[in-house]
């Protein structure tokens, strides 16, 4: 199998608020030989607020990030679901808008930049899933997490809309979801089923409605610890802020202690694969991991 190669878009959280997801991250892909070649030009896409306010704007910087990835010829692979779903929604938008397209490229050259729409654009998870594969992940696996029961926690913006489901999430059903029960099954680890594994986490309403916000992150750790888990996992550096920081809030909205330990995706693989806690940063939470 002929080594992967990925353009992978940090996003602003894991280079900052959650470094442990940053860390992890190229722990695993060290792990697996995958090489991530960072896109240090790129900046911000937007984080759903940007798209509110100037529409334009948000496209414009999205595909100049996009264009960096095309310049190394690589897919570009995200490790935050609000960062794949505006990066993705802009490739959708402008390969299917010519008119659209050369609006964004004519503000792109004034920067040496033109949008060809030649890059994939993939979230981490999926890439572990469809091109490295589960088989071959559960082959390298060297300590099961059998003696765990894990909730995974999808949130919203890698599994929704339903326009992007065939062009960056491999088809996954947003009702329905499955690839990061997958992924656990894959580790050895217990999945757990839950209503609210597939709902929102309530990061983007914490400013317009913080008690709603509240109520949504204190539901899925309440649903979770229903169904006896262990420990939550996400794929979202966002969620994971709403899920281990903000627990006390959560706890306080709907009555009851909703503490538990939530571990990014990469996490999970990584203590899979034999990787230290130090390795992946398990220190670095609020909701202490004890468990390793």
């Amino acid at each position: 199998m002929e080594k992967l190669k990925y353009a992978l878009f940090t996003g602003c959280t894991a280079r900052e608020s959650t470094p442990e997801q940053m860390k992890s991250t190229m722990a695993i892909a060290d792990k697996l030989g995958i090489e991530l070649v960072l896109l240090d030009e790129a900046s911000c896409c937007g984080a759903s607020h940007l798209q509110d306010y100037d529409d334009f704007l948000s496209l414009v910087l999205n595909a100049r990030n996009i264009c960096y990835a095309e310049s190394r010829g690589m897919t570009m692979v995200t490790i935050c679901n609000t960062c794949q779903l505006n990066t993705a929604m802009t490739k959708h938008r402008l390969d299917n808008d010519p008119k659209l397209k050369a609006k964004v490229n004519e503000k792109l050259a004034e920067v040496g930049l033109e949008y060809k729409g030649s890059s994939e654009i993939k979230h981490f998870l999926y890439a572990l899933i469809d091109d490295f594969g589960l088989d071959k992940l559960k082959a390298k696996v060297v300590k099961p997490l059998s003696q765990f029961n894990i909730a995974p926690f999808y949130g919203c913006h890698n599994i929704r809309p339903s326009e992007l489901q065939n062009e960056s999430n491999g088809g996954e059903n947003p009702y329905n979801p499955t690839s990061l029960d997958d992924l656990i099954i894959a580790c050895g680890g217990v999945n757990v089923d839950y209503e609210a594994k597939n709902k929102c986490c309530g990061f983007h309403a914490e400013l317009q409605a913080p008690k709603t916000a509240a109520i949504l992150t204190g539901n899925a750790l309440m649903g979770a610890m229903d169904a006896n888990a262990d420990w939550m996992v996400t794929p979202c550096p966002l969620c994971h802020l709403k899920l281990d920081t903000q627990y006390g809030h959560a706890s306080e909205a709907v009555g009851r202690d909703v503490k538990m330990p939530v571990l990014h995706m990469q996490q999970m693989v990584g203590l899979a694969l034999g990787c230290t806690p130090a390795e992946l940063g398990l220190n670095h939470h609020v909701s202490e991991v004890d468990f390793v």
